[in-house]
């Protein structure tokens, strides 16, 4: 049974999914293939009937009507290629992932869309929904900014909430911006040690690598694969598997280790490690780069997830 792909467009009442929604079927979104498009909240907008061939419209009023088996019907019924959804705001999103969606009905993009204004209102009163719906995104839209909502939702350091979302501000001059300005880090360096969590080590090597001055001094934790240089001898490069694209483009991602008992390890090695991040010269960097001093390492159980993705 083929995959279909998913593209699931999230977020509250008014927020702009229909708007979005009507901006890329008018850019020919489902020219080539059949969509079903699943509405399931009825806002002020209505999609544009210009925009709608090749696409089949379905309203779902009631979250009890939103299961696998009807979906599977739909399926059926209209043979879709791929499948938008825009989802009710205040339905929660996990029981889409567990329960709704058939098992070849692939989630390829969650976008949320956030009319900025009252943004601070909806996390304060429902935050669990709000957040569930910011931490899931892989595009994330505040629309309706003024230059002060723009300057607060920056203040908030959103990348602490989601460290891999394309984060944009559309401002009300219809103008847009991205979220980052180049000096946001998507940990807190405040804290006296940094862990880093299993599944986001890419984020974290490709902010060290980048910005590696900022890190200089910092305490970090973290779960690495043992890597002993075949090019540079005596040489420990620590690290993750990591998938930037597919299954054909995973790399091994590491980094400068230096301290006692790294030799004790093989290659492939689980290590769990504590050390201090500084910024040195070193041929493998061809310059200057992040060298992980280990205070302290220990073999441990792999990830849940082996491969690191962004």
């Amino acid at each position: 049974m083929a995959d279909i792909p998913v593209y699931l467009v999230a977020g509250f009442l008014d927020a702009g999914k229909t708007n979005f929604i009507n901006g890329i079927l008018e850019d020919g979104f489902a020219r080539q293939d059949p969509t079903l498009l699943l509405c399931c909240e009825e806002g002020e907008e209505e999609y544009e009937k210009n925009a709608l061939d090749n696409v089949t419209v379905i309203t779902i009023e009631d979250e009890e009507d939103l299961k696998c088996s009807y979906l599977k019907e739909l399926e059926k019924k209209y043979h879709p290629k791929q499948v938008l959804i825009e989802y009710n705001g205040m339905w929660q999103m996990e029981r889409l992932y567990r329960e709704v969606l058939p098992a070849n009905w692939v989630l390829y993009q969650i976008m949320t869309f956030v009319y900025a204004p009252t943004f601070e209102m909806y996390a304060k009163n429902m935050g669990q929904l709000m957040m569930e719906k910011i931490t899931n995104a892989d595009m994330l839209v505040f629309n309706r900014c003024t230059p002060e909502l723009r300057d607060a939702l920056r203040k908030r350091n959103l990348r602490m909430v989601n460290r891999r979302a394309d984060i944009y501000l559309e401002m009300e001059d219809g103008t847009s911006e991205d979220y980052l300005t180049g000096d946001e880090c998507p940990f807190d360096l405040n804290q006296d040690l940094i862990d880093v969590p299993d599944d986001d080590f890419g984020v974290w090597y490709v902010d060290v690598m980048d910005h590696p001055d900022r890190w200089a001094g910092k305490m970090v934790h973290m779960k690495l694969i043992m890597c002993h240089s075949k090019k540079y001898p005596g040489i420990h490069c620590p690290g993750r598997f990591v998938m930037t694209c597919c299954e054909n483009d995973i790399q091994f991602m590491g980094l400068i280790a230096k301290g006692m008992n790294l030799n004790q390890y093989q290659n492939r090695d689980w290590i769990e490690v504590t050390g201090r991040m500084a910024v040195e010269n070193h041929a493998a960097y061809k310059g200057k780069g992040p060298v992980l001093h280990v205070i302290s390492i220990g073999p441990c159980e792999k990830p849940q997830q082996e491969v690191v993705t962004f």
